[in-house]
């Protein structure tokens, strides 16, 4: 991990557009040259992230993600910027649109129903894998140019060697599920049971 100093970060920083902030600061920028650096701060004293810290988890993810064909954002660097107590990681994003934002926009029926087949098989696809991402939800997943999906926020993602049996399954649904008028997206009964998956 990089160890960026206060002027340098606000070099870095100088003509960002704040993406998302919360009430303990800015969290998401993109950056003059159109690269994202996301920041995260320690919730706790005593934390996993002490020996662990997200924003390295993010970028490790990414490199086992993209490893097993997973379009996920390309890591520039992960840094600590002390001076404003923060960890952060710099990445090139993804190209397209979050599901969610497709979905608020207007989905025409034919397009929904191609979106949630495809969408479907993707998660299964995940799971195949053995990707287990607490976050699943369609503000994490983006509905690319090319037609595949990608996925963002990928801290708390979790790369097993063997595929995800049903348990796991229906909790990595949870939050999805949970998120109004997001659910119709997806054919959970089809992603539970795991039909139509390929073989690894």
């Amino acid at each position: 991990m990089k160890r960026l100093g206060a002027d340098e970060y606000l070099a870095l920083r100088a003509g960002a557009e704040v993406l998302e902030a919360d009430s303990f600061g800015e969290k998401v920028l993109r950056l003059a040259d159109g690269t994202i650096l996301k920041l995260f701060r320690r919730k706790r004293l005593l934390s996993s992230a002490a020996w662990s810290p997200y924003a390295q988890r993010f970028a490790d993810n990414a490199v086992a993600l993209r490893g097993r064909g997973i379009a996920v954002p390309e890591i520039i660097a992960v840094v600590r910027i002390a001076s404003i107590a923060r960890d952060a990681v710099h990445y090139h994003p993804l190209p397209g649109e979050s599901l969610r934002h497709l979905l608020r926009d207007g989905i025409d029926p034919e397009m929904r129903g191609k979106i949630r087949s495809a969408f479907t098989r993707f998660v299964i696809e995940l799971h195949d894998k053995g990707v287990y991402f607490r976050s699943l939800h369609l503000g994490n997943v983006l509905y690319m140019p090319d037609r595949r999906f990608g996925l963002i926020d990928i801290a708390d993602a979790r790369v097993r060697p063997w595929r995800l049996g049903r348990h796991l399954r229906r909790r990595n649904l949870r939050l999805l599920l949970a998120s109004a008028g997001e659910s119709e997206l997806i054919d959970a009964v089809a992603v539970i049971a795991g039909r139509g998956a390929a073989p690894l």
